[in-house]
């Protein structure tokens, strides 16, 4: 019988020869990631730091215990923490490549000192529990990290814009601000932006899996969206294959021909912007608690750079307005008047001008008093608006005279708009101060057309105001050049 060599562990001096190099190589990278982030990250990372640190200290120690073979199982159970927190650090600072290797290292520096007492399941598990936890703990770690830094993504890109938005004085531009942003930071099949207009809601905004639906209008009685406004609440419906219970609720298919299965709806509210904002997903359980969050976040910002915008828009039409009348001041009448002038080039079209005279309307005022005069003057404007289209343009040129734009328009056809705005002046019901019937002041019109009799505008209101004062010299209430001038033009 041959005798057998005893088992035995190996000498210290030889741990160490096998030892020395792995831990060295160990304590460089931990040592390199620290120093890298150090040089290369302007913020320093604390965890990275102390954890860093915590390893290094726990490979040496470790590698101490393991040359001399002195290791307790209390300073055992220690070192397993440190492991933990060793992992736990490199996961945190630098991500699940960096972890697994120093996992690996961990592993070949503690398993020659470990395999001759790994003689049973028992003593296996001892050894490998840090390491399944690690595992555990790296991968927890990292999906915390991704989805925290997913939200802090979500965060700045919402807040990034929103400081945009808030700057932005144009709504297409602020539209356009919001759906970059909920493009970037939310995740969601179809997407709206809408404000209530009259009984409906004004979708300015609506992203439906590719495609855009700007500018449609959607009920206000009887939707999702209308119950929000109203009630100016929250609705976070995870699952729409479950019934809506929502009294007077209907659900309505608009954009795609396709229902949402999930659906997140925020009140905009702000003095001058009532509506909503909601997110749509055709997967149900798409959306959770940290989606309606975000979502409560930006909808604050969009109703104040709605009404931002609404103020500014107001503030600028009141700047162009005439105060009394409401109908475009001198100013901006030219500005208008050249632009239409302009397109009328481009497009080879006519552009007719009316200048207009309240006859007598000092005799008038004098006579009646001025709030009187007012009236007649406010009520001339709604008769002028009564007769032309929604891309003419009507301006107070100055006391009681008026100027009108009728793009597209030729000399024949401004003629039959003054003669309408004429005869609705001579039909119209004026009391004084004591409620007693007053007869209603005639006009006086003159007529010019760009280019075919001028193609300057300002050559084109001169020769429309001398036919004016011509009107004026044949007895008034007249519109000067009559049907005859215009029969060969």
């Amino acid at each position: 019988m041959k005798n057998k060599k005893p088992l035995a562990s190996f000498a210290p001096h030889e741990i160490q020869r096998f030892i020395y190099p792995i831990t060295l190589s160990f304590v460089c990278i931990i040592a390199g990631i620290i120093i890298e982030h150090l040089v290369n990250d302007s913020i320093v990372s604390n965890p990275l730091l102390i954890y860093g640190s915590i390893t290094i200290i726990y490979s040496l120690i470790n590698n101490n215990l393991i040359v001399r073979t002195l290791a307790p199982d209390t300073m055992r159970e220690s070192a397993h923490i440190l492991i933990l927190l060793g992992f736990i650090a490199v996961a945190v600072a630098s991500g699940r490549f960096h972890s697994y290797l120093t996992m690996i290292l961990t592993l070949l520096i503690s398993l020659p000192f470990h395999m001759a007492q790994i003689n049973s399941i028992a003593k296996f598990l001892e050894f490998a529990t840090p390491y399944i936890s690690g595992i555990v703990v790296i991968e927890s770690v990292i999906r915390i990290k991704d989805t925290t830094q997913q939200h802090i993504h979500r965060l700045e890109t919402i807040n990034k814009i929103s400081r945009q938005i808030m700057l932005s004085l144009e709504t297409n531009q602020t539209i356009s601000l919001l759906n970059a942003t909920m493009q970037e930071a939310l995740e969601a099949d179809t997407y709206f932006v809408g404000t209530v207009q009259d009984n409906d809601i004004q979708l300015d905004l609506f992203y439906d899996e590719g495609e855009y639906f700007n500018g449609i209008r959607v009920p206000l009685q009887g939707t999702l969206s209308g119950w929000v406004i109203k009630n100016q609440r929250e609705l976070f419906l995870p699952d729409l294959r479950e019934e809506v219970q929502l009294e007077g609720v209907t659900r309505v298919l608009m954009g795609k021909e396709k229902t949402s299965l999930s659906w997140i709806g925020v009140p905009l509210k702000a003095s001058n912007v009532t509506g909503i904002i909601s997110l749509g997903s055709y997967k149900p359980n798409a959306f959770d608690s940290g989606d309606m969050e975000l979502l409560s976040n930006l909808a604050q910002h969009v109703s104040l750079a709605l009404d931002n915008t609404i103020r500014h828009a107001q503030v600028e039409e009141q700047a162009r307005l005439d105060s009394l009348t409401g109908v475009f001041n001198h100013g901006y009448f030219l500005k208008k008047l050249a632009e239409q002038a302009q397109e009328a080039s481009d497009t080879n079209k006519q552009l007719s001008l009316i200048m207009l005279d309240i006859d007598y309307f000092k005799q008038f005022n004098d006579r009646y008093g001025h709030l009187v005069g007012d009236r007649i003057l406010k009520t001339l404007c709604t008769a002028i608006k009564h007769h032309i289209k929604q891309n003419d343009a009507v301006g107070r040129w100055g006391g009681e005279e008026f100027v009108i734009s009728l793009p597209g328009a030729s000399g024949a056809e401004a003629l039959r708009v003054a003669e309408r705005i004429g005869q609705t002046m001579a039909l119209l019901q004026i009391e004084d101060r004591e409620q007693k019937p007053i007869a209603v002041p005639t006009v006086s019109q003159g007529i010019a057309v760009y280019p075919l009799e001028e193609n300057e505008i300002f050559h084109l209101v001169d020769l429309a105001d001398r036919r004016l004062y011509i009107a004026k010299e044949r007895g008034r209430n007249q519109i000067e050049p009559d049907a005859s001038h215009w029969e060969y033009k």
